[in-house]
Formats: structure tokens, C-alpha cells, sequence
């Protein structure tokens, strides 16, 4: 033990909650690229093989972090019609992602098979099944939701990373693409709440049997 080394028995002792929650402090800190095995064991003050006791390697603990910043959304006092549902989770979802720096990317890049991440989608696959849709249907709508709102949570906090500077018009000045630049201002529209409903809606709209083949709106 060295001089400013304090006793075993004197540290708090250590569980996988703790080392997680190192961990999201680390990634709301710094960033994803700054979460490491290492950079959480130095947080704790323990060695990484300490980690590693919890968390055998980087993407064990990402796949903790990913279940951890799910876990922290709530599954109870949702609305009883199965579309009404479905929205309100996936809103759930993002402002989940959103309340951690990065967090989009920290969920998007791992499949995490935990008791958290299963709970989140067990309850969407349920309001989704609710709406009449058969198994194939249901499954693949809760994807496509899910992809929605990891893709436009990583794009809005990666431009947030940025400084919101965006960097499409300069490559659309030179000309070639027309429809692009008729469109740019919409292209760049930081808008996300806006962008994230608009997405939702025209999903909720495709699964409604009143807007299938041969419906009037």
C-alpha cells in the first residue's frame, strides 16, 4: 500500500452500479470517446482490473451504460389508446437518450439484451400488438421507431457538439445539386422536436388500417 493509498477497508466497497454510474459521469463529462475502462477505473480511484471484475471489457460497460440511461425511463401512467401509447414511449425514449451527453450514440452502438432495454421494448411491441397488427408488423414498427428516434437524437446532439454549425451549404454552393438546394434551409432546420413528431406521426399514420391501400386521407 503506498503512503496516499488508503486501506482496502476503507473504501467504499464497489458493485456494477457503482462502476456504471462512474461511467455515466465520465460520458456526461467528456463524451463517448472518453469512456474507457481505465478513465473509470481512475474516477473511482480503483485499478481497472477492479473494472474489469464488473465489466470484463469496454463494450460489457457500454452495453451497462446503454441499460442504465433506459432504465432511467418510466414505463408506468401511459395512455390507454395503443397509437396514444406508442408515442408517448417513444417520446419517453428520447428525452432518455437526450438527458445524457451523447447518450444516442452510446445506446445506438451496442445491443444491449438487458432487463431495462427489454422492458422498453416489451412495452412498445405490446401497444403496437394492442393496435391490431400481427406479429411481423409489430415488431418491424417498433424498429422503425426506434430508428427514428436514435438517428435524430444523434444528429441533434452531434450538431450540439458542434456549436450548431452545419456545413451543407458550402458544399451545395458550387451547384449540381438543384433539388438539394431548393430544399437546404429544411435540410439544416434544427427543429428536432418538430422533425421527431412529423416522423412519428407519418409511422403512427402508416399502421392505422384507416390509412392503408384503398383509405380516403
Amino acid at each position: 500500500m503506498t503512503k496516499n493509498q488508503a486501506p482496502a477497508s476503507a473504501r467504499p466497497r464497489l458493485d456494477p452500479d457503482s462502476v456504471v454510474r462512474a461511467a455515466l459521469d465520465l460520458l456526461d463529462e467528456k463524451g463517448a470517446d472518453a469512456v474507457s475502462v481505465r478513465g473509470t477505473a481512475e474516477r473511482l480511484g480503483v485499478r481497472m482490473n477492479t473494472v474489469l471484475w464488473h465489466a470484463k471489457t469496454k463494450a460489457r460497460l457500454l452495453e451497462l451504460m446503454a441499460d442504465a440511461i433506459v432504465g432511467q425511463i418510466p414505463l408506468e401512467q401511459l395512455p390507454e389508446p395503443w397509437d396514444e401509447r406508442v408515442r408517448e414511449l417513444a417520446r419517453r425514449y428520447r428525452r432518455g437518450l437526450l438527458a445524457h451527453r451523447d447518450g444516442a450514440v452510446v445506446v445506438a452502438g451496442t445491443y444491449a439484451a438487458e432487463p431495462a432495454t427489454l422492458g422498453l421494448a416489451d412495452a412498445m411491441v405490446a401497444a403496437l400488438l394492442s393496435g391490431g397488427l400481427d406479429e411481423r408488423q409489430a415488431t418491424w414498427a417498433f424498429w422503425t421507431i426506434q430508428y427514428l428516434t436514435l438517428g435524430l437524437t444523434q444528429e441533434e446532439q452531434a450538431l450540439a457538439a458542434q456549436d450548431g454549425a452545419h456545413t451543407l451549404a458550402p458544399a451545395l454552393a458550387p451547384g449540381g445539386y438543384p433539388s438539394l438546394s431548393r430544399v437546404a434551409a429544411h435540410l439544416e432546420d434544427t427543429a428536432f422536436d418538430e422533425r421527431f413528431e412529423f416522423g412519428l406521426t407519418l409511422i403512427l399514420r402508416s399502421l392505422d388500417p384507416a390509412s392503408g391501400p384503398g383509405a380516403t386521407r
